[in-house]
């Protein structure tokens, strides 16, 4: 969610006074498509050619065995795209000389999955005709542009935010010897439920249902889209954060208006009806015993899409062997869900990680 992240870093950096540096110090990323052949979704339906954007920081490098090892997959939330990491508190935290991911020793892999970014979406001409895609196409696709394209045969790190992070749960059970570790933030390891499946199917329900939506094919962004942005801002902060920067009915008014109105130039309903629908298949539970790399799961505790009450990633993540965890607790830098891009929150438990996973 690229837009409401943007959003309450802003805001965040005007409450707090927080500078952040500038990243001036990583390599700039390359931005590149590759074009996968009849591709075949899990629905069973065939694109032509499927195309996946992506950028890359740095150069692979192999053993005396040809195993490339050091490269970094990292996915992007729902609605998002790989260039949300290319900011001050993710990059800059990183990607720079001497840090955790430092792009001159990584080889670090940023995809647009399908339906996002510059990637093939239902906007560029398909509408409501696209493929019906899930996670499980997004992960194969994702897999094929590394393996086929980019030659990749092996990955230091999985990592994720949102729905990247539950992406990076299907990346360690469909692959489970192709990387040394993963890191999934903002995430729980079980099927689409509860209140989360709710907003979901608020949004959706609301464009499907809106006659101005005319089965796909506008010509205008129907009034709906308004609706699905008003509920991606509400799920995607904390109460607290909330009342600070809207602590009057007009303030309120004022800043929900100002990030619809963005949404309204920016976002695409078929394309969002697609991305909050894309979590159809995502069902990690049964499978998390074939997870084999070192995993740290890391949430926060004042995320609405994920809330710590349900004791969900606590109970099932000692199914997976070599699995933990992070709660982050609430506090005045934590974002709720936004919390997964502001990499000054986690990235102790990252330098845990690729120490404990490495060769």
């Amino acid at each position: 969610m690229s837009l409401l992240i943007r959003t309450l870093l802003t805001i965040t950096c005007l409450l707090v006074g927080i500078g952040f540096a500038c990243a001036a110090d990583y390599p700039a990323p390359v931005e590149a498509d590759y074009v996968l052949k009849d591709f075949r979704f899990t629905s069973g339906e065939v694109l032509p050619e499927l195309h996946l954007h992506y950028r890359t920081l740095g150069k692979p490098v192999r053993d005396k065995q040809g195993l490339v090892r050091n490269a970094v997959w990292i996915g992007h939330g729902t609605g998002g795209s790989g260039a949300q990491f290319i900011r001050p508190e993710f990059a800059g935290e990183l990607f720079g000389a001497g840090q955790l991911l430092d792009a001159t020793k990584y080889f670090i892999v940023l995809p647009d999955g399908i339906g996002h970014g510059k990637s093939a979406k239902p906007s560029d001409g398909l509408h409501a005709k696209f493929p019906k895609y899930g996670y499980t196409d997004m992960v194969d696709a994702q897999y094929r542009l590394l393996t086929e394209g980019l030659k990749v045969n092996h990955l230091r790190l999985v990592m994720g935010t949102s729905m990247g992070g539950m992406q990076s749960w299907v990346w360690g059970e469909r692959h489970p010897d192709f990387m040394d570790a993963l890191m999934p933030l903002a995430s729980l390891p079980t099927q689409i439920s509860g209140r989360n499946r709710v907003w979901r199917r608020t949004v959706i329900d609301a464009i499907r249902n809106d006659p101005a939506w005319n089965g796909g094919d506008y010509t205008t962004q129907p009034p709906s889209l308004r609706t699905a942005a008003e509920v991606t801002f509400f799920m995607g902060s904390n109460p607290v954060l909330r009342q600070a920067q809207m602590p009057t009915l007009a303030k309120a008014d004022e800043v929900l208006d100002a990030y619809v109105a963005t949404a309204m130039k920016e976002q695409d309903a078929n394309d969002v009806l697609y991305q909050v629908g894309a979590s159809w298949d995502y069902d990690p539970g049964p499978g998390l015993e074939k997870i084999r790399a070192p995993l740290v799961a890391v949430n926060s505790a004042d995320d609405l899409i994920n809330p710590p009450e349900l004791g969900i990633l606590e109970r099932e993540i000692h199914r997976v062997p070599k699995g933990s965890m992070v709660m982050i607790p609430l506090s005045d830098a934590t974002r709720g869900h936004g919390s997964h891009t502001v990499a000054n929150l986690w990235k102790q438990h990252l330098q845990r990680l690729l120490e404990s996973s490495g060769n």
